[in-house]
């Protein structure tokens, strides 16, 4: 569960976003519905109409949500609002923040490298998030000959940890998610990036 309010507007921000899709995509269908109802010719005969918009109706409502939502880890919703909290006030500073993110699970004391092609002369921030309660994350970010390559404010705290890098050069970048202790077994996290 998410403890305050302010955590909860932000997983309803994105679930806000997935509702979106679901209503554009009945009301197509509703105005197709509409059209094979209302057509004047009498090519389909009353009853075929009707089994027609029938099955075309069940077709969206059981066939469409899945489809949409397929790409929605449920598992990941929670560690990604985290995510997003700890990028609050770099937005406020300028910051872009991108919509692709990685999510994923690891146990206490497992690593996972996210490889990112960085660019020199931008300043990124990669923020981590995880819904598991009193787990401890963090993230750290390397250079491509394995040497620490982020800024001394990086930070860890609560669901959340954060790392600020200027890169020198254009070059691929390693990202390192760990999750160092956790009172799950699997511990949910989400990692998103900004920049300016």
């Amino acid at each position: 569960m998410l403890p305050s309010a302010s955590n909860t507007f932000e997983a309803l921000k994105l679930i806000s976003d997935w509702a979106k899709w679901l209503v554009t995509i009945e009301t197509g269908a509703l105005v197709v519905f509409s059209a094979i109802m209302t057509s004047s010719k009498r090519l389909v005969p009353l009853l075929a109409k009707v089994l027609l918009c029938t099955t075309f109706l069940l077709s969206a409502i059981v066939v469409l949500p899945p489809a949409i939502f397929a790409g929605v880890d449920p598992t990941t919703v929670y560690a990604r609002a985290f995510a997003v909290l700890a990028a609050e006030p770099y937005i406020k500073k300028g910051f872009h923040v991108r919509e692709d993110y990685w999510p994923g699970d690891l146990a206490s004391g497992e690593r996972k490298a996210v490889r990112q092609q960085l660019f020199k002369g931008n300043e990124y921030w990669f923020w981590l998030g995880t819904d598991v309660d009193h787990a401890k994350v963090s993230v750290h970010i390397y250079d491509s000959d394995g040497k620490l390559a982020e800024q001394p404010d990086s930070w860890a705290k609560g669901h959340c940890a954060a790392a600020h890098i200027i890169p020198k050069t254009t070059s691929t970048y390693f990202i390192i998610v760990s999750v160092e202790e956790s009172p799950a077994a699997h511990t949910h996290w989400a990692l998103g990036y900004g920049f300016r």
